[in-house]
């Protein structure tokens, strides 16, 4: 049972993994089983997302205002980080 049920620190970084990867099925697994007993990793999930979606959006404006864009070496970097976890 101990393999199913992670504790939320590892639950959080599969939630994050899982925007920018495909889960393997066990971690799948894990997650959904953790989830259905923890609230404030489902409420952690939604904040996730909405924060992804706002910064999302703000990077997709095209003002004058709102130049900043990542560099491509990051963003894969960042990316390769993600998939270790």
């Amino acid at each position: 049972m101990r393999i199913l049920l992670r504790p939320c620190k590892k639950t959080t970084e599969l939630i994050d993994k899982q925007m920018f990867t495909t889960l393997t099925i066990r971690e799948k697994i894990q997650l959904q089983a953790h989830k259905v007993l923890c609230n404030t990793c489902n409420a952690y999930e939604v904040q996730s997302k909405l924060i992804d979606a706002l910064i999302g959006k703000w990077f997709a404006t095209d003002s004058n205002q709102n130049k900043a864009r990542m560099d491509e070496g990051k963003k894969n970097k960042i990316i390769d980080e993600l998939r270790k976890i």
